[in-house]
């Protein structure tokens, strides 16, 4: 009976001890996702601009114009802080990783907090959407 017992507190130790050491993920981005809308109307260099700045807010971001053609994005949540750079054209955006604190990022690995690849999704359907709305 003993054993029995000892090999329950065993397996919940296991198991509290595996769930505690989730792993990052792979370093996800967008690269050349085309500039979109509804209606297929082109977006001036501007529009884009606008819509993927209010898309970023709107999904939590803050969103600086860094130069033309190109936008860097952060979001801090809690403790953690992740910083993308967003170069566009008329045509294409890229959501690129550029720099993050607390998120475990390993540059050789290319990996980073299991969490990164759902914020940016979150941020790509978002500027997915937007961009679509636009040529309304």
């Amino acid at each position: 009976m003993k054993s029995i017992r000892w090999a329950t507190v065993a397996a919940c130790v296991a198991l509290v001890a595996l769930i505690g050491c989730r792993g990052g993920g792979q370093v996800y981005q967008v690269k050349d996702a085309p500039v979109q809308t509804a209606s297929g109307k082109d977006l001036s260099l501007d529009e884009v601009r606008k819509e993927i700045v209010a898309a970023g807010v709107a999904a939590g971001w803050q969103m600086a114009p860094a130069k033309s053609g190109e936008i860097i994005g952060t979001l801090n949540i809690r403790s953690h802080q992740a910083v993308v750079s967003i170069p566009y054209t008329t045509k294409t955006y890229s959501i690129l990783y550029k720099d993050s604190s607390n998120l475990k990022y390993d540059a050789n690995a290319q990996t980073i907090h299991e969490n990164y690849a759902s914020w940016i999704q979150r941020l790509d359907g978002a500027i997915r959407s937007r961009l679509a709305a636009a040529g309304s």
